[in-house]
């Protein structure tokens, strides 16, 4: 086994990884970075900010007021007012390390995407999530930050109550790694593919939550799922890659298999815009439920309505639907609502701290921020803010390394690496992953009820019964995969019990049995933590 030691470890590699990493070094610690891979980063279209520049009446207040409309009024209001407040310095941080943005003139040009009041979202036009992940990376190389690229975390150092590094793994190699920590940053993203038809890479397996969770934080609102409302089924080369709702604002329509424009009957005087994600998702579903969708369950995107000019600032994904044979000047892809991303994650406080010793959150590994649902573009604004958050708050809290039991704190974390070995059987883990992943999509996605939820929890316990028994792991490879799909099991269990226990109807979660929202009862958050016999405890809890 290695050993490494650093003052701030930094778990992902992803944006808001490397922004944490970044402003723990400006900050002089010694900082390391691990990550298997880059995470949804990538991918990123765009992201809010209100300068004002599109509509002069666009601001800080109304960016706020956006949100908390947008998240159903279950967003942490400080998390908000300050994801709001700083993120035109969090622009101006990532200009200064030679990230630049389109603009019109001195004026950021700006887009409008769904559930803003005004356009307010900056892009680049080659790639948002690349063109921010680029220099940010380059930077950290630049400034020292050491990098564990191609690891996989399968567990958090603990000494006692507090979080003191982690322990990961290189697969295929075998090599384990124990690096040592003075404070850690959790920023490995959220529940990725935990559910079939899912719009998220493959790097990305919900460890985040498990991780937090194992480790005594406490996590909220994991029922709260969004499903990317416009995912593309056709062509099949382009399945899977979201169209941006920008393109909606830039006067793209949405039409059913009648050629009807049908956003007009369920937003009228607005058709696609100003409405946020989880209720056009709602929309476009219904559409296909209620048979006006096309033969493969889906409607149009239609490209072909949209200036040329303004489709062409689209390049990655014109350059794609073409490569997959479509021409979007002529044809429009088509879509349907897909699983994407968690408006809930681990409990912090606005310095992104999770309540226990040495463990820092940020991304969409905490929740928070998004309430109910999330404005399209503020996952990238909100991992550019708390990123730097957190990767600050860390570098003022650095425990010392010294006197520390480190042979039994390693021997603890790699036990269930080991009992994940020694415990064989005939299921292959990625079986129990499938397994997961249509249960999920079935018993728990964009429409839910009691009867589906009870089953499927009860399918899920017998997984983990699966699992507890023995994999078929013949390597160490075999083992890492044991405990990512008992990690998946554990983060499915947590929206099931949430999603079982909040009964009302609210954004991203839809319950059948209960359609409407409930303010009186249910303007509050559904809160997780690890009872004393190690099973999941369920509370509500007031906002904040």
């Amino acid at each position: 086994m290695h050993v490494a030691e650093t003052d701030v470890l930094v778990i992902g590699g992803g944006i808001a990884g490397h922004r944490a990493a970044l402003a723990a070094r400006e900050k002089g610690r010694r900082t390391s970075m691990i990550y298997f891979g880059n995470g949804a980063s990538p991918f990123i279209v765009a992201f809010n900010a209100p300068f004002g520049h599109a509509d002069p009446r666009d601001n800080s207040e109304v960016y706020y007021e956006d949100m908390l409309r947008g998240g159903y009024y279950l967003s942490e209001r400080g998390l908000a007012r300050v994801l709001s407040m700083e993120i035109e310095a969090a622009v101006r941080e990532l200009e200064e390390i030679g990230v630049s943005f389109v603009r019109k003139g001195e004026r950021y040009a700006q887009r409008h995407l769904s559930g803003s009041t005004y356009p307010r979202s900056l892009y680049i036009t080659e790639g948002t999530g690349q063109g921010i992940l680029r220099p940010m990376a380059k930077r950290c190389q630049d400034s020292g930050v050491e990098v564990w690229q191609g690891w996989k975390v399968i567990s958090l150092l603990q000494d006692g109550q507090e979080v003191v590094g982690a322990l990961a793994v290189k697969p295929p190699d075998g090599e384990v790694l124990a690096l040592r920590a003075g404070a850690t940053v959790l920023a490995a993203g959220g529940i990725g593919r935990i559910y079939e038809d899912s719009s998220y890479p493959a790097d990305v397996e919900a460890y985040s939550y498990a991780l937090a969770y194992k480790a005594g934080a406490k996590l909220l609102d994991m029922e709260f799922v969004q499903f990317e409302p416009t995912v593309v089924v056709y062509p099949q080369a382009c399945k899977g890659m979201e169209m941006p709702t920008a393109m909606l604002g830039d006067g793209a329509q949405l039409k059913n298999a009648n050629g009807e424009r049908f956003m007009l009957r369920y937003n009228p005087g607005y058709a696609e815009k100003r409405i946020e994600k989880a209720r056009m998702a709602l929309c476009i579903q219904r559409e296909i439920n209620e048979g006006r969708g096309l033969p493969d369950g889906t409607v149009l995107f239609d490209t072909t309505v949209v200036p040329r000019d303004l489709l062409e600032t689209y390049s990655s994904h014109c350059r794609r639907l073409r490569a997959g044979g479509l021409e979007p000047t002529k044809e429009p892809p088509r879509v349907r609502p897909a699983s994407h991303s968690s408006m809930g994650g681990v409990y912090i406080d606005a310095n992104c701290w999770s309540g226990i010793q040495g463990l820092f959150v940020c991304g969409e590994a905490a929740g928070g921020v998004h309430g109910a649902s999330r404005l399209a573009g503020n996952a990238g604004s909100e991992i550019l803010v708390f990123g730097a958050r957190a990767g600050r708050a860390a570098a003022d809290r650095v425990a010392p390394l010294y006197r520390r039991k480190w042979v039994e704190i390693e021997a603890s974390a790699l036990e269930s690496l080991r009992a994940a070995m020694d415990r064989r059987g005939e299921v292959k883990p990625e079986e129990i992953k499938k397994r997961l992943c249509r249960i999920m999509f079935q018993k728990a996605g964009i429409y839910r009820q009691e009867k589906d939820l009870c089953i499927a929890l009860d399918e899920l316990n017998q997984l983990q019964k699966e699992i507890a028994s023995g994999l078929q792991t013949p390597e160490l490879a075999g083992a890492v995969q044991a405990l990512e799909a008992d990690n998946m099991v554990l983060v499915g269990r947590m929206i099931l019990l949430a999603a079982r226990a909040r009964t009302e109807s609210r954004g991203s979660h839809q319950r059948l049995d209960f359609p409407n929202q409930d303010d009186e009862h249910w303007l509050r958050h559904i809160t997780i933590s690890r009872e004393e016999t190690g099973d999941l405890k369920i509370e509500s809890t007031p906002i904040a």
